[in-house]
């Protein structure tokens, strides 16, 4: 065999080894992390441009959800009222009554998967208020948002679990791109956006940014500075504008993201996943100081915490570490955001094969979940076993061998039929629970008083 094929090979077993020995330090771990995931993810299962599509109705039947109770959602401390006043106040469409969700997750997140379905049926009951936060380029491949289109060129792209940014600035989603002249990314929208914000370093030699809808400037973006720090700038978008345009004018500038609105009360449901997500990564590398900053800024009713797929490859450190870095991660959400609403959401079930052959759930998936609920108790968070629900152990192996196929060949990423599954267990039990709050708040006796009072 030639020596360097000989290396080659070597190399990549002793990388494979890394990914899976649980003597291996936790930081390493996340950097094999999305390697593992990159040959894990089917492309031919999962849509890089993801389409528009209604709801698919499921083959596969998730738990009947009782009608007086809330199964899978775990909120003693009253933790979501923060979130269902927000929705009430949407719902009798106050004036600029925006509904925000902050949604992290994991690969299938990355694709807007079961965030995209939460969403559709979200905007069905409150309104679409706008489409929320975008990156400003795909990091992989299948990164993608329902509705959406995204095309872009010029980009060095840092990602928190990947080729990560040495100074932690990775932006509200994790990831940062830092274009020289000419960088451009152009991404289109659905109908009805009325305004804009791009998110951004300021930077001593920050460069300039020029933003367009077609022939019409919508606005310009100097990103030098004396601080290096997150910023926002906020634009009115021309009437109709459904194409818009970011473009590094002059110099070198560093990106993070961009938002998008509506000006009519709704929800804007921001799907902000990475591949090989962990709670480790958004703790360590997700520098503090701007994070805390960017999730003041987007103001969120709801912050979802939707982790444990890749946490789960690693037994040992679930057992060990796991609970005290969760506890962490949600000390650190508290103190950016102390009055908003905090659910800790369970990951689907995982599939692997035994030595049977046999698609099994692994033995520490129950493990993590009971540590998961254990942190929102303690903490005073929200739960929803996401596991549970859609039926607990083996599901993926009755997915995989349902008609049509409801999961990719890794047994963890759902197809489009199965995250409108897992989507609708979740849209249900929050809105099971949102009705429950206005039952014990007599809300919809006073709507229909002073309904009555105004005719």
């Amino acid at each position: 065999m030639p020596r360097k094929a000989a290396l080659a090979i070597l190399c990549f077993a002793a990388m494979v080894v890394a990914m899976h020995a649980p003597f291996v330090p936790a930081q390493f771990r996340v950097a094999a992390m999305p390697y593992r995931r990159l040959v894990d993810f089917h492309l031919r299962d999962l849509r890089i441009h993801p389409p528009v599509y209604e709801l698919v109705e499921p083959v596969y039947r998730p738990h009947e959800i009782s009608r007086d109770a809330v199964p899978g959602l775990t909120d003693p401390n009253g933790n979501l009222q923060h979130f269902y006043a927000a929705l009430w106040r949407t719902e009798q469409h106050v004036p600029g009554a925006i509904t925000r969700v902050l949604h992290y997750g994991d690969s299938p997140t990355t694709a807007d998967l079961v965030t995209a379905d939460i969403r559709s049926l979200l905007y069905r009951q409150f309104g679409d208020a706008g489409h929320g936060f975008v990156l400003i380029a795909r990091p992989w491949a299948w990164y993608g948002h329902r509705g959406i289109d995204l095309h872009s060129e010029g980009w060095h792209v840092e990602a928190a679990t990947m080729n990560r940014a040495p100074d932690g600035f990775h932006g509200l989603g994790g990831v940062s791109f830092t274009g020289d002249t000419g960088a451009t990314s152009t991404i289109t929208l659905p109908a009805g956006h009325t305004r804009m914000e791009l998110q951004y370093l300021e930077q001593p030699g920050g460069g300039t940014v020029e933003l367009t809808s077609g022939d019409t400037e919508i606005g310009t973006v100097e990103t030098n500075g004396g601080a290096r720090a997150p910023r926002f700038a906020g634009f009115p978008l021309p009437p109709g504008a459904r194409t818009i345009t970011v473009r590094v004018t002059f110099g070198r500038a560093r990106l993070f993201g961009w938002w998008f609105e509506k000006s009519r009360p709704g929800v804007v449901y921001s799907s902000l996943g990475l591949n090989g997500g962990q709670v480790e990564a958004v703790l360590w590398f997700f520098g503090a100081k701007q994070w805390t900053a960017e999730l003041r800024h987007a103001d969120p009713d709801l912050i979802i915490l939707n982790y444990g797929t890749n946490e789960s490859v690693y037994p040992a450190y679930v057992d060990k570490t796991y609970e005290h870095e969760l506890r962490a991660l949600v000390d650190r959400v508290r103190t950016a955001l102390p009055t908003a609403s905090l659910l800790i959401m369970s990951p689907m079930d995982r599939g692997v094969r035994d030595d049977n052959g046999d698609i099994v759930t692994p033995p520490v998936f129950p493990r993590l979940i009971a540590i998961q609920k254990k942190v929102a108790a303690d903490t005073g968070a929200a739960f929803f076993n996401t596991y549970k629900m859609m039926g607990g152990a083996g599901t993926m192996a009755k997915w995989y061998s349902a008609q049509p196929r409801l999961v990719s060949a890794d047994f963890i990423h759902p197809l489009p039929a199965g995250a409108a599954i897992v989507g609708r267990i979740v849209e249900e039990a929050l809105m099971k629970g949102y009705a429950g709050y206005k039952a014990a708040n007599r809300l919809n006796e006073t709507a229909a008083a002073g309904k009555s009072q105004s005719q």
